[in-house]
């Protein structure tokens, strides 16, 4: 595994997510993506086995404003992202990431179902996000409620952040988006294929349907 392609992070749900950015500015953050609508294609193979052992291969359109650089990338451009297993050792998601810009996200597709892989799973959400002493602070507004997720280079260094935003570390979450989607439909005897804003348009979302707490309930 090469250097830097350890991911740390930890999610949590919001109740107040303008009160959270508000503390972000507070604290001199710096605001490096502003609102956008993000969409994001997950693959595997029929039989469900990237899955099955917890990996991820993916493709994200547009390319987050933390990759692209001075450089447009242009609209086709998308992200083609490999995640491992995570491991949650220390109490937050640390898995392999590795990532590459890909110029056309429908060529890449296409590689990918020639290779087998299908689209088992589209989700979108709005994300904005701020860079903070040496962290990435992302604000995330899903079809099923609002989260803030932390990225950093240890443990110790998001808890401390976590704490300073007046989040519960105690209500972090480890569990992917998806992951998040699968219990929530079950616990709703739902058979949502995507996690769109459209397949959740009518739908009421709480905390306790996602068996989640709000880490801002204090704020």
């Amino acid at each position: 595994m090469k250097t830097g392609e350890r991911e740390l992070e930890v999610k949590f749900y919001l109740e107040h997510p303008g009160q959270i950015r508000d503390r972000l500015e507070e604290l001199g953050a710096s605001l490096v993506q502003p609102r956008e609508h993000e969409v994001n294609l997950r693959f595997d193979t029929p039989d469900g086995a990237l899955k099955e052992a917890r990996r991820v291969l993916r493709l994200r359109q547009p390319v987050p404003a933390t990759l692209r650089g001075s450089a447009d990338p242009g609209p086709s451009a998308a992200v083609l992202t490999f995640k491992g297993p995570a491991d949650l050792g220390e109490g937050i998601a640390n898995r392999q990431e590795i990532e590459t810009i890909v110029h056309d996200l429908e060529q890449a597709r296409h590689i990918l179902e020639a290779l087998g892989y299908q689209v088992a799973v589209m989700y979108e959400k709005y994300r904005t996000v701020y860079l903070l002493e040496g962290m990435e602070v992302t604000l995330d507004d899903l079809p099923y409620g609002n989260f803030a997720e932390i990225e950093g280079a240890s443990a110790a260094d998001i808890r401390a952040l976590a704490e300073r935003l007046g989040l519960s570390w105690e209500c972090r979450i480890v569990d992917s988006y998806l992951a998040i989607f699968d219990r929530f439909c079950a616990r709703r005897g739902l058979s949502l294929r995507h996690l769109s804003f459209e397949e959740f348009t009518g739908l009421s979302v709480t905390a306790a349907d996602l068996d989640l707490s709000a880490a801002d309930s204090a704020s």
